[in-house]
């Protein structure tokens, strides 16, 4: 077993951290984990991350939390969509990533 069910949590406030957001889910079952997403250039969240909880807490959670004022902001709590299997993440074709300091072409 040892697999919960992994939850979408959209709309966090930026204030938002690991601890708060596992927090406020224990209250309907077991947190297993808390994943906050974060930009990869900033550092700073982004907004969502993923709640892994056992199934029966899972479901009370979603139940309870979606739509709920967290910090000022109405969460968005739904089952995570599993990714889909192989073939990496359909980008839009751009895979060259130059950074872009001024407009200047060399």
């Amino acid at each position: 077993m040892g697999y919960g069910q992994r939850l979408y949590v959209g709309n966090l406030p930026f204030s938002a951290t690991e601890e708060t957001v596992r927090e406020a889910f224990s209250a309907h079952g077991e947190v297993l984990n808390v994943a906050m997403i974060m930009d990869r250039e900033t550092g700073r969240p982004r907004g969502f991350g993923f709640v892994e909880m056992d199934d029966a807490g899972a479901d009370a959670a979603v139940v309870a939390m979606n739509g709920v004022n967290f910090g000022g902001r109405t969460l968005r709590v739904n089952e995570a969509q599993p990714r889909p299997e192989g073939g990496g993440g359909g980008g839009g074709g751009f895979r060259e990533r130059r950074p872009r300091r001024g407009s200047h072409d060399e």
